[in-house]
């Protein structure tokens, strides 16, 4: 399929996902996550009209991003490195990867200096699986009272990865986890502001996590495909 039939097949995958859980469409954002093309090809991507653009390593996005970054917005989607975050933060205003105090602080420290402010959201690791990054359930409600203070970060919501499962089904207890302790949290009162935003679901299993409340769908081959090479 051409990106502008990719474009318009997910599209209508959104829109049944939002009719089947009595959502809005509008209240699903979608990320088109270009790590595995080229820079001609994000340029597509991005005159096709979508403008939310998903990097997950500033090596392979800076070339990208030097070329288009004066385009659309662009998301910091991966697991990132505390000396890293130099080269990110002034470039990608939302952070999907914020997972330990230590990097808090620094993305603190470097958008004081740049005198901004990054939306970020807090990973949770809901499905324990080891091979993912993300912090443990239990150890969100400590990072959130360490960082309320913070004046540069804006805790957006949560971020979570569901493992890759053939039966797209089986991911929904994942994404039901992610949003009930988003409510929970907002129960609590941890932040000046509630939190919003859920940032969940991929290629795999995006409708299940709209289905469950997602707000920002990461999806990189389903949409803008994959090159080679």
């Amino acid at each position: 399929m051409s990106l502008e039939e990719r474009i318009q097949h997910v599209d209508e995958r959104i829109q049944a996902a939002c009719e089947a859980s009595g959502r809005n469409k509008d209240s699903v954002n979608v990320i088109a996550v270009t790590k595995y093309v080229s820079v001609e090809m994000t340029e597509k991507v991005l005159g096709s009209g979508l403008i939310h653009i998903g990097e997950n390593r500033w090596q392979n996005a800076e070339e990208k991003w030097k070329a288009l970054g004066h385009r659309g917005v662009w998301h910091f989607i991966g697991h990132l490195q505390t000396n890293k975050v130099k080269d990110v933060i002034g470039k990608f205003p939302y952070i999907h990867s914020l997972d330990r105090l230590s990097l808090a602080r620094e993305i603190e420290k470097k958008a004081a200096q740049l005198d901004l402010k990054v939306q970020c959201m807090l990973q949770v690791n809901i499905s324990g699986e080891e091979s993912k990054y993300g912090l443990q359930p239990e150890q969100v409600v400590p990072l959130l009272k360490e960082i309320r203070e913070f004046n540069h970060i804006q805790v957006a919501g949560l971020m979570t990865m569901a493992p890759f499962e053939e039966e797209a089904e089986r991911t929904r207890p994942v994404f039901r986890g992610l949003r009930e302790l988003r409510d929970d949290l907002n129960r609590q009162a941890l932040t000046h502001e509630p939190l919003t935003d859920l940032s969940m679901g991929m290629s795999n299993d995006f409708e299940i996590a709209i289905q469950e409340g997602a707000t920002w769908v990461r999806l990189g081959s389903v949409l803008v495909g994959k090159e080679e090479g």
